[in-house]
């Protein structure tokens, strides 16, 4: 975990948790409950989230990474206020442009998804993903250009 841990915005106490995961490189068991502990202090800090989910991707535990992504986007869904199943999101349901916002990481950790899906072959749910992003990410803030030039890739 090491290289992708930043905690200087984090609050203190989340920072202890996510700092003793990236310690624990020898037992991802106990890297992985930190980070949880650190999700039940504050449920609400996305960052966790992230880390988290790509905990589990580099891992290769794609099903924990799928519902770790789920997680984060309702908890970004809550504080956006907006909808958390990506499906009724349109370029009108906030301002998707704010780059410091949770709708941001909304948009980032649905990227996220979208290539967990394609990793996990489900080429249908990852397409529709990345067909909502270019809808209500029509700039490509987060990059989902990307993922869709891989998932263009990988079905040919």
């Amino acid at each position: 975990m090491q290289g992708i841990v930043a905690t200087d915005d984090l609050p203190p106490r989340i920072a202890s948790y996510v700092a003793a995961s990236a310690a624990a490189t020898g037992d991802w068991r106990e890297a992985e409950a930190l980070l949880w502990r650190a999700q039940a202090v504050d449920p609400d800090c996305l960052h966790v989230y992230y880390i988290l989910y790509k905990f589990y991707f580099r891992h290769h535990r794609l099903g924990d990474a799928d519902r770790t992504a789920l997680l984060a986007l309702d908890a970004a869904a809550r504080q956006a206020n907006i909808a958390a199943d990506w499906r009724l999101l349109t370029p009108d349901s906030c301002d998707w442009q704010q780059i410091d916002s949770p709708q941001h990481f909304y948009l980032f950790s649905l990227k996220a998804l979208a290539f967990i899906r394609l990793r996990q072959q489900n080429m249908d749910d990852a397409t529709q993903m990345l067909a909502k992003l270019r809808e209500i990410d029509p700039h490509d803030l987060v990059g989902a250009s990307v993922i869709e030039a891989y998932a263009d890739g990988a079905t040919v």
